[in-house]
């Protein structure tokens, strides 16, 4: 016989708005949870008896049930709606076009992008998100459950935020929730630094969680819609509707605010200063340490988007008219060029390369060199090369269930053993395997925790704030 409890939890003003499913089927119970409307994730475990299997459920759709959780019928309620960007785009006003080298369409606007050694990432509202090697060859697809916000590295770990208010981690060959945000935050931008995510949202507030997924601290900013976060070792950057402000890592306190005209609709980093480009047609240069200005750089449209090279001894922008510009590092224009594929919502250069992703879901590959830059002046640039996608490519989607493996040697060659041990009343995650560190805790999506429960794990890799983070597949070890 199976029994299935559904259970919803609906604040007002913005609150909490989620479910709470457990099924049980003889003596497998089943747990399926997310946000109201979406299909949520799910969780897997087998008893030894029914009568405990029924038991272990008796116990879970209580705790919720003191939470605030109450009997529901699925689908009577609305999913919340989240926030879209809203741009547009205008042709472009300069009269020459950007040197293209390849264009590969994603099929919708698109805001994230990322460039690393091996290859490019792009993320569009479609919730698809590409992988590509440097020549533009597609070489695989990830499709999470809604549109990608933005994404954003750390070390080697890539995440994307989404508008289900997930961040997935997507090294691994299937990607999971690393974060699950609160129901009320509605992501706007996040960057993360050694394990800790900090999210910037649509009310203006920055929220940071840590590598555990646990609240750490959140602090409203003086205005709204924040489109701008940045980290390092020394500060949180966060820009929002009224400008640019430097919170401590640890607690939120402001060092520093720089009113900003127009809205701060970007932001990019170097190791002395952050860049905020404004609705106000400008990027500023701020330095981390104060906020002073130190330069401005001005465009002809509202800034979407902005880059550097190196050292920021280029500046790149790109503007609601469909339009690239570079300055030097004092604030002098260099050239402004049409992108010829809509405008830049997020950008990031390597290597003498300036990659764009744009309002019509485009990933163009601009060769920004010197010369190119000069012929394209003169009317002279490549034929744009069209990236096709190839008909067998790979397309991961999140996993919703653990895969099971029944001892550690059915498991890849030189996997790791992992624990979930209860600690102050929190799960923790703790190495078994001998020749790690059994004090430090583990970065572990919280979705799969389960008190006793063991795993096994590809990799593991030491992060500078004392603990590991998972590389690879996860595997509950029966």
């Amino acid at each position: 016989m199976t029994t299935k409890t559904y259970l919803e939890l609906s604040q007002d003003g913005g609150g909490a708005h989620k479910f709470y499913e457990v099924t049980v089927d003889g003596t497998v119970v089943s747990v399926r949870y997310g946000r109201i409307g979406a299909a949520g994730q799910t969780q897997t475990s087998t008893f030894a008896t029914p009568q405990k299997a029924q038991a272990a459920a008796a116990k879970k759709i209580g705790e919720k049930v003191r939470k605030g959780y109450a009997p529901a019928v699925q689908g009577q309620r609305a999913p919340r709606s989240v926030t879209r960007r809203a741009v547009t785009s205008a042709p472009s006003t300069a009269r020459a076009v950007a040197p293209v080298l390849w264009r590969f369409r994603t099929g919708s606007a698109a805001f994230g992008i990322h460039v690393d050694d091996e290859r490019l990432w792009v993320g569009n509202q479609a919730g698809e998100v590409f992988t590509l090697g440097h020549t533009g060859e597609v070489l695989a697809r990830y499709s999470l459950p809604d549109g990608v916000k933005c994404l954003v590295a750390d070390d080697f770990w890539i995440y994307a935020g989404c508008d289900d208010g997930r961040v997935y981690d997507l090294s691994s060959k299937l990607p999971f929730a690393a974060y699950d945000i609160a129901a009320d935050v509605d992501i706007f931008w996040l960057d993360i630094h050694e394990g800790v995510l900090n999210v910037a949202d649509r009310s203006g507030r920055l929220t940071v969680i840590d590598h555990e997924d646990e609240y750490q601290w959140a602090q409203g900013g003086r205005g709204e819609h924040a489109w701008m976060v940045r980290a390092d070792g020394d500060a949180v950057y966060y820009g929002d509707s009224r400008g640019v402000a430097a919170h401590a890592p640890e607690g939120g306190r402001e060092l520093w605010h720089t009113p900003l005209e127009g809205g701060v609709l970007f932001g990019w980093q170097e190791h002395t200063s952050v860049y905020a480009g404004t609705g106000r047609r400008k990027v500023h240069r701020l330095s981390k340490r104060d906020g002073r200005t130190e330069a401005v750089y001005s465009c002809d449209s509202v800034v979407y988007s902005c880059a550097t090279s190196p050292g920021g001894r280029f500046v790149f922008a790109g503007d609601s008219a469909s339009s690239v510009y570079c300055f030097a590092e004092d604030g002098t224009r260099l050239w402004k060029l049409g992108t010829g594929g809509g405008s830049a919502l997020s950008m990031q250069y390597r290597d003498e390369r300036l990659y764009l992703v744009t309002t019509d879901g485009s990933l163009l590959c601009v060769d920004a060199s010197e010369a190119a830059i000069a012929a394209a002046k003169e009317g002279d640039v490549p034929v744009a090369q069209d990236v096709k996608l190839a008909a067998a490519l790979p397309t991961y989607a999140p996993a919703t269930t653990v895969a099971a493996v029944d001892a550690v040697s059915s498991a890849p060659a030189g996997s790791i053993v992992v624990e979930c041990v209860q600690e102050g009343g929190r799960t923790r995650v703790r190495v078994l395997t001998e020749g790690y560190d059994r004090g430090w805790n583990v970065q572990f999506p919280r979705a799969i925790r389960e008190p006793g429960a063991r795993y096994v794990v590809d990799a593991l890799h030491s992060a500078s704030g004392g603990f590991y983070r998972v590389r690879g597949d996860i595997r509950r070890l029966l």
